[in-house]
């Protein structure tokens, strides 16, 4: 719905645009505007286009909430949203190649804000007895580039509308997965911290904006648009930087709580399906211990089915321009 009213806004300015075009060339080449310009702009988008998140570690995106007995499930909700949502800045070069028609080539960093992404409360997990409560928390941070074409409208009483449409190619970025667990038992408290980096798969994106700018001197103006991105992205790798119990390192160490510190517990190759020359315990798992986690290339990056997230978002980005 919200690319459809973007599309539609964006359309509606143009019409207009074409509109005013011969008000525009009656003004002379006096008035010509054809030329370099750069713009320096910081956003913050709101998510849109919500949708389930993936599996964290083998655990279903789902908050859980267990009773006293810590088997009995008092409450479950899926957990889903859009990592579109958090701060951008972002530095673009345009080209006007006449009053009404340009091009630009934006260079954004985004900075997402964090999600959870998964959540449990007081769920049994040994005897003993021993309860886990734990969060895993996600956000996304992205380099991209956002080539675009530019219509320009006619400028009165210095404010200039325009609209833009694009694409976004991603040229770097990841997926960090914050893990925070406490284990409760008889025999004390263990705090684990669990740090995974999801590297993705190339990816194109859509971007549409409507804005306007505001001239303050012959050369320097400032801006302000409302832009919609989309898209989506898979994971290519996920690997655990860090794992700590009790803030001591213990990533390559097996526990009582992660008794795998093979190669393959801390590294991951998605892939699209699952079979018999994968890597995986739902596979071929390692019978010769208890733990079902373990498979027999404990020194292969472990097999897991690829997922996607949603980057989608609207944002207002606000900023200054200045024309050569």
């Amino acid at each position: 719905m919200i690319k459809k009213m973007m599309l539609a806004a964006c359309l509606t300015v143009t019409v207009s645009a074409f509109a005013q075009t011969p008000d525009a060339s009656a003004q002379g080449a006096q008035n010509d505007k054809k030329g370099m310009y750069f713009k320096v702009g910081g956003s913050y988008f709101i998510q849109t286009a919500a949708t389930e998140f993936p599996i964290v570690s083998g655990q279903l995106p789902n908050t859980d909430i267990y009773a006293a007995d810590g088997t009995t499930l008092v409450s479950r909700e899926t957990n889903h949203g859009s990592f579109g949502e958090g701060f951008r800045g972002s530095l673009t070069a345009g080209y006007r190649f006449s009053n009404c028609f340009g091009v630009e080539m934006g260079v954004n960093y985004f900075r997402g804000n964090n999600k959870t992404m998964v959540q449990t409360v007081h769920r049994l997990v040994a005897a003993g007895p021993t309860f886990v409560d734990g969060t895993a928390v996600g956000r996304i941070k992205a380099l991209d580039l956002s080539p675009a074409l530019v219509l320009f409208l006619n400028e009165t009483s210095g404010l200039e509308p325009y609209t833009k449409v694009g694409v976004i190619v991603p040229v770097y970025g990841d997926l960090t997965i914050e893990t925070n667990r406490t284990y409760t038992n008889p025999g004390g408290v263990t705090k684990a911290y669990a740090k995974d980096v999801v590297k993705p798969n190339p990816t194109i994106g859509f971007m549409a904006a409507v804005g306007t700018s505001y001239k303050l001197t012959e050369k320097l103006s400032a801006f302000a648009e409302i832009e919609y991105r989309n898209f989506t992205v898979s994971g290519k790798t996920k690997e655990t930087e860090i794992y700590t119990e009790n803030g001591v390192d213990r990533l390559h160490t097996p526990t009582a709580f992660r008794p795998d510190a093979s190669y393959s517990a801390s590294h991951v190759t998605y892939v699209d399906q699952i079979n018999s020359s994968s890597n995986s315990p739902l596979i071929n798992p390692d019978t010769s211990t208890s733990y079902t986690g373990d498979t027999t290339r404990p020194n292969d990056a472990m097999n897991e089915i690829s997922s996607f997230v949603g980057i989608s978002g609207l944002g207002l980005t606000l900023g200054l321009k200045y024309s050569l």
